[in-house]
């Protein structure tokens, strides 16, 4: 009698941490880092976008009254991108890319590199602040 494979449960990982399932340094990262963007803003809308054949898993996406960030998994860093970076302040200098930019600020972390969550909470609430005066 051959036993039949017993389903697996569904995973209490969210979508968007699915999305970069690698089992290297850099899931960890976006696993911290994922977890200071909701602590920043519990009423977020996590989801995984652009899908597509070259990217299948898509990416996180971290949403309030607009897009908060995007997170990429790059070869050498996990980089979370704000679409509205340049207007939000920084005191804690997270920006670390996307500098020259007019509109878009994101933030590197590489291999062995961490930030506060504190910061990037703070930088959540900053970014959910700009996103809801952009809606008025």
């Amino acid at each position: 009698m051959s036993k039949t494979p017993r389903p697996r449960p569904p995973s209490r990982r969210s979508p968007a941490a699915r999305a970069a399932e690698l089992d290297d340094w850099r899931d960890e990262t976006l696993a911290r880092l994922r977890s200071a963007i909701l602590a920043g803003d519990p009423d977020s809308i996590e989801e995984v976008k652009w899908r597509k054949p070259s990217n299948p898993d898509g990416v996180p996406v971290w949403s309030h009254a607009g897009i908060i960030c995007v997170g990429n998994v790059l070869k050498s860093a996990v980089r979370l991108t704000f679409p509205h970076g340049a207007e939000l302040d920084d005191p804690a200098k997270l920006f670390n890319t996307r500098l020259d930019s007019r509109t878009v600020r994101a933030i590197d972390v590489h291999e062995g590199e961490r930030i506060r969550s504190s910061d990037l909470r703070k930088l959540v609430r900053e970014a959910v602040r700009v996103n809801l005066k952009r809606t008025r």
